[in-house]
């Protein structure tokens, strides 16, 4: 199988390497694309030295299978018909298609059939926060049905890229030493802070990403769950962490949701509060499934349940989630 990345030198670029290699998929040929910057730089993958080729208009995607793509929304808009023209398959990490009524948002977890259905011949990679939430959503749902949820969410830094996290380090390193710390890949500093705002305001108050969470989350599911979401950028480096609250068409108990997570695809109950025992990013940083702890019962709802996530965002957020759409279209044959 041919398969190529675009978007080789972002922080999921890097990620998709390295998922690629450790899960073993089987790729006969890796093509690597990028910025005119990023061309010519060569990266190391299976023991062969890989060069960086230029993403342009022409035919270097006749004959790859599937794009896995991480470069932006702006360059998949401007580039997805030159990517799929032959029949490429691209599984596109932006936003800019998942609200497509003609393009499929999967989470293999939860709907991987979906990714049958392309009309497009593109697949989409739904916002990491989302992700990580409806994995643990759905060992719920299929008890009973959601009816609401509330989430606030608490964001690393490496959720802004790879310059993202290298200015949270430089902020902590220039605050010991006494100098004003540099400021320009988030809205403030973030070292020794919390932001409450990712991405964009919106006209009603929430921003972008969190709209994002309330409608990817009903795509994914084919639900009619309402979803409120708040979304914090926290000064950690790697790995996101939402509280999350739902309401529930009947009560259920903490043993069982307790047995229903531990049964999850794509879960780690991690709940033993009498030990001290929960997920947290310094933990979880690295590793591939939603870790669920702080497993309650809602005191202020009868039919109400509230628990606690933490996934890595670069993995199961983006590069883990592509690989294993794409695992599945290879064990579905297409």
């Amino acid at each position: 199988m041919k398969v190529a990345i675009v978007g080789t030198s972002g922080a999921v670029g890097q990620e998709l390497l390295r998922v690629l290699e450790e899960r073993n998929f089987p790729v006969d040929e890796l093509v690597l694309f990028g910025s005119s910057r990023s061309a010519g730089t060569t990266y190391s993958f299976r023991g062969k030295s890989i060069t960086v080729k230029e993403l342009k208009h022409n035919d270097d995607f006749k004959g790859i299978d599937i794009a896995l793509v991480s470069a932006g929304g702006g360059t998949s808009l401007e580039f997805a018909e030159t990517i799929t023209k032959y029949g490429t398959i691209m599984i596109d990490n932006s936003s800019a298609f998942r609200m497509y009524d003609d393009v499929p948002l999967v989470v293999p977890e939860v709907n991987p059939e979906d990714a049958l259905n392309r009309p497009r011949g593109i697949i989409a990679n739904p916002n990491c926060t989302t992700i990580q939430m409806v994995v643990a959503l759905k060992a719920i749902e299929d008890i009973t049905h959601i009816k609401r949820v509330h989430v606030a969410t608490y964001q690393a830094a490496s959720g802004a890229g790879a310059q993202a996290m290298k200015e949270l380090e430089t902020q902590y390193k220039q605050i010991v030493n006494g100098e004003k710390p540099t400021v320009s890949k988030f809205f403030y500093q973030l070292a020794y802070n919390l932001i409450p705002q990712v991405d964009v305001f919106t006209e009603n108050g929430y921003t972008k990403e969190e709209l994002k969470m309330y409608n990817e989350t009903r795509k994914i599911m084919h639900s009619d769950v309402e979803v409120s979401a708040t979304c914090v950028r926290v000064p950690v480096m790697r790995a996101h962490s939402e509280a999350t609250w739902i309401e529930t068409e009947r009560p259920i108990s903490v043993e069982e949701a307790r047995e229903a997570f531990a049964k999850a695809d794509g879960v780690v109950l991690m709940d033993n509060p009498e030990k001290k025992e929960y997920p947290m990013p310094l933990d979880i940083a690295g590793k591939d499934p939603v870790y669920v702890g702080r497993i309650r019962k809602d005191i202020s709802n009868p039919n109400g349940l509230t628990f606690w996530t933490v996934s890595d965002q670069i993995r199961k957020g983006a590069a883990l989630n592509a690989v294993q759409i794409a695992e599945y279209l290879v064990k579905q044959g297409g």
